[in-house]
């Protein structure tokens, strides 16, 4: 499948929960890559924007960037995978000598990242066999669909909506060819009124447009 869509690291960033710099520095580490562009700037694909996402939900899990990058190398050159993170079946195991919720414990806890070979999960660079706990990057994928990483944190946004080949890849309102931060920044600058009467839009449409906007601003300053 060929990339979709086109991204710049801010945009990127906002969709996959983490700023526009984290980006940049996942693509230059080779956590993740900028499909539509290596040039200086960097142009992301909407797939590169999802595996992003894998790389945050990972973090989140306590697995190293050195266990992601390990674990990304194999996979697309001993297996020859584009956008590896999305197309491997993966799961993540807490080491057991390790208990993040030992009372008075500050100690993160580490994780390894395993990978589905012939129905067992191993961890491709030390090929072991662990105890897991399955990345459903499928949701990720829809995930990114409703919004990126601010669905998770806005569960119940329904009126955005991100398709790689609508206005290349920027998130719009739902089904309509308007961009969503368009919305949300006219309606903070120039009233509810005047914006739901110039994009005939609902309340609702205006409102998870300002709230998933907001949320993506937070993610660039954090």
């Amino acid at each position: 499948m060929p990339p979709r869509g086109h991204y710049f690291a801010q945009e990127a960033g906002g969709l996959a929960g983490v700023s526009g710099n984290k980006i940049g520095q996942w693509a230059r580490r080779g956590y993740i890559r900028a499909s539509q562009s290596s040039e200086i700037p960097l142009v992301y694909a909407y797939q590169d924007i999802a595996e992003a996402m894998v790389v945050h939900e990972l973090e989140v899990l306590g697995v190293s960037h050195k266990e992601i990058l390990e674990t990304t190398e194999v996979l697309r050159v001993g297996d020859g995978l584009n956008w590896p993170l999305l197309r491997a079946d993966l799961a993540v195991t807490i080491k057991k000598d390790i208990n993040p919720r030992r009372e008075g414990s500050t100690k993160e806890p580490e994780a390894w990242l395993l990978v589905e070979r012939d129905g067992r999960y191993v961890r491709p660079s030390k090929s072991k066999t662990q105890g897991l706990l399955n990345v459903d990057v499928r949701q990720v994928t829809r995930d990114l669909q409703r919004g990126g990483w601010a669905v998770r944190d806005l569960p119940d946004l329904e009126h955005v909506e991100v398709n790689p080949d609508r206005l290349s890849g920027r998130p719009t309102i739902r089904g309509r060819r308007v961009p969503a931060d368009d919305v949300a920044q006219a309606t903070l600058s120039r009233g509810r009124d005047e914006i739901r009467e110039a994009y005939d839009l609902s309340d609702a449409q205006i409102d998870d447009a300002v709230r998933w906007w907001t949320r993506v601003q937070e993610y660039e300053a954090a």
